[in-house]
């Protein structure tokens, strides 16, 4: 065995090629590997510092996960045993058929081998995935040592320090995938076979959709649960939009009376709000306008003048990214993961699944921020924080201990870029820009009079500095129309006043943005996440999509907000499970927001594992318990939605 041989191992091809070339120098061998058309080992030398030195390196990469879970065999026919004995039933972990020959590669590679650096992406899942990779290479080499290398981007400089300050890999992170692996599959397995195998013996279109799938698609264990069960994260992200569906569909308008002044000065209508904004009781309100019209003259009782700012946005982590970039990019959340990670694998841009909105204070972010000055469209903006105008981004409160807030690290023509791709890089160069510049200045200008007993208000703004607005047109800040000369104290006779009448409207159908916002507030998934779990509740139908005010004339498809509206299975689903009485209906989210709060307690040490999968087991246990003794709840959501859903 070679003294000085490390091998490596990346998550994906992408970050193979890109860590051999940086390691390398460009001076690398590539050679295929057996089995798998996308995998290569790219060998080259490397000196990785003490205690290994100068060093061989073999680099190659996995297809994410190299093993999955399953029941034995004897468990996985549908009527092998009760479904609620599959929350305790033994359970297999197998490295998956298609991913044995890149499995058997690393073992392979591994007996050559002083060293293993891990080179998965640095979250939990890619912690887990990591400890795949060290198992396939300690069944070639048990006296491997192992590491792992911390990155974030793919710039060469931060590679050559990952490679030259590897640390360990975070087995607290492991054991946590590996029990929501393990409960995943119980749930989906349990409540699955009881709903499949209940509604096989039933007529009707659902009946016959479901059982074709059964008869025409592959029946493996785990593509079978998570295609049909919607999960302990796909259920309350639906509950969510059905929550929001019966606001709207239940919502009754309330009739409610206000108060306006106005006052003709220099040419300009000056429109006075009530500070008591609105009434719901019409006679309450003409009793006051009365009183108001007997005083006949008003009084300036508040002249205030004083700057105000409209702040720069904080660094950029994953959900913002997927929040505004539903609202400003056109696109759905799962398309602007996509592309990010794309821009990621390319070397664009930074790691773009991260909790983190602070910036660490060991960044060069002159740097990067030197890097776009040489855009003609951002670049003189870029330049001119080089030339004093600087300023170090705001600090949020999150930081996941893991990777930098999403930034660009290289310059690309935004020219040579797809459509989509531009959109993302852009987005993120200029939130990048954005935060390191100054806040927008302006001044405020507030005048309060006194008409009877009542006062009114009127605002006026004038934007004195646009600062990062002016390299982030994503936000809006604008000057409102000059106001004329008050005085304070002086009195006049309002030109109009009225009363006037309007009713409350109900709130909008759940948007893309506000339900990333619900998922992200209540813990539902993660950030790497809740773009698939929204993605699924589309795909099986439980959902609808269309542009907010969608269905006019004239509207062009992607141009706006998605909205979400239950389709009638959606909503029997969730009311079904509601009409259980369960103390925690499997359509909201605090089973799921405990479960991530006991990943993160095993993930920090303070609780472990078989804590942490018996008590969430237990919980799941009891509600299905209670579905099996109540099921006959469920046929109420039969006749309203002309639906079955998996029950009689």
């Amino acid at each position: 065995m070679a003294p000085n041989r490390i091998l490596c191992v990346a998550e994906k091809p992408s970050i193979a090629k890109a860590v051999a070339q940086h390691l390398s120098g460009g001076h690398v061998n590539a050679r295929n590997v057996p089995g798998n058309q996308y995998i290569k080992n790219y060998e080259f030398d490397f000196s990785f510092g003490q205690p290994w030195g100068s060093c061989s390196v073999t680099m190659t990469s996995v297809l994410g996960h190299l093993t999955e879970v399953e029941f034995p065999q004897n468990y996985r026919r549908w009527n092998s045993c009760a479904p609620a004995q599959l929350f305790e039933a033994p359970i297999e972990t197998t490295v998956a058929k298609d991913k044995k020959p890149i499995a058997d590669n690393i073992t392979k590679q591994a007996r050559y081998a002083k060293a293993l650096f891990i080179w998965t992406d640095c979250d939990r899942e890619g912690e887990h995935i990591g400890s795949e990779v060290r198992q396939a290479a300690l069944e070639g080499n048990s006296r491997l040592q192992v590491k792992r290398a911390r990155f974030s981007n793919t710039e060469r400089a931060h590679i050559v320090r990952a490679a030259q300050n590897p640390v360990d890999l975070d087995d607290r992170q492991v054991t946590a995938v590996a029990a929501r692996i393990e409960i995943d599959l119980r749930l989906g397995a349990a409540f699955t076979r009881y709903q499949t195998l209940t509604l096989q013996g039933m007529g009707g279109d659902l009946a016959e959709k479901l059982i074709s799938y059964g008869q025409n698609l592959p029946l493996g264990l785990l593509w079978f649960y998570s295609e049909l069960f919607p999960g302990s994260c796909q259920f309350p992200t639906l509950g969510f939009v059905v929550d929001r569906y019966f606001r709207v569909k239940n919502f009754i308008p309330e009739k409610f009376w206000s108060i306006k002044v106005d006052q003709m000065r220099d040419d300009v209508k000056v429109q006075f709000s009530w500070r008591r904004n609105r009434l719901f009781d019409r006679g309450s309100v003409i009793v006051i306008f009365e009183r108001c019209l007997a005083a006949r003259t008003a009084r300036v009782s508040k002249m205030q003048k004083k700057p105000t700012s409209k702040w720069r946005p904080l660094p950029l982590t994953t959900v913002e990214l997927q929040k505004l970039g539903s609202m400003y990019l056109r696109m759905d959340s799962q398309k602007v993961m996509k592309v990010a990670e794309d821009l990621y694998n390319k070397g664009w841009i930074s790691y773009p699944r991260t909790e983190t909105d602070q910036f660490d204070k060991g960044i060069d972010l002159r740097a990067l921020v030197q890097k776009q000055a040489q855009d003609r469209d951002w670049g003189p903006h870029a330049q001119g924080l080089l030339n004093g105008n600087f300023k170090q981004p705001r600090t949020g409160r999150n930081n996941d201990q893991a990777h930098p807030p999403i930034h660009p690290v290289n310059y690309v023509s935004p020219g040579t870029l797809g459509q989509d791709d531009r959109k993302v890089y852009e987005f993120v160069v200029r939130r990048f820009l954005a935060c390191c510049s100054e806040d927008a200045k302006g001044e405020m200008t507030t005048i309060e009079i006194e008409y009877g007993d009542e006062t009114f208000f009127t605002n006026g703004l004038i934007v004195l500095q646009r600062n990062y607005l002016e390299v982030y047109p994503y936000e809006r800040w604008e000057s409102s129309q000059q106001l004329p000369n008050f005085v304070l104290h002086e009195v006049f006779e309002p030109t109009e006043a009225n009363v006037t009448e309007g009713e409350t409207t109900p709130p909008g159908y759940m948007t893309e943005p506000e339900l990333i916002g619900l998922m992200d507030a209540n813990g539902i998934g993660t950030d790497a996440t809740m773009a698939e779990h929204i993605s699924k509740i589309k795909d099986r139908e439980y959902v609808q999509t269309q542009p907010v005010g969608g269905g006019g004339r004239g509207r062009v498809p992607g141009n706006s907000v998605q909205q979400f509206i239950p389709t009638t299975l959606g909503v029997a689903l969730i009311e079904g499970y509601d009409n259980i009485g369960l103390d925690t209906s499997l359509g909201k989210p605090f089973l799921r927001k405990e479960m991530e709060a006991g990943m993160r307690e095993v993930c920090a040490g303070t609780k472990s594992r078989n804590d942490f999968l018996h008590e969430t087991l237990d919980r799941y246990r009891d509600a299905f318990v209670r579905i099996q003794q109540q099921v006959a709840m469920l046929r109420a959501v039969r006749d309203p939605y002309h639906v079955i859903i998996f029950f009689v």
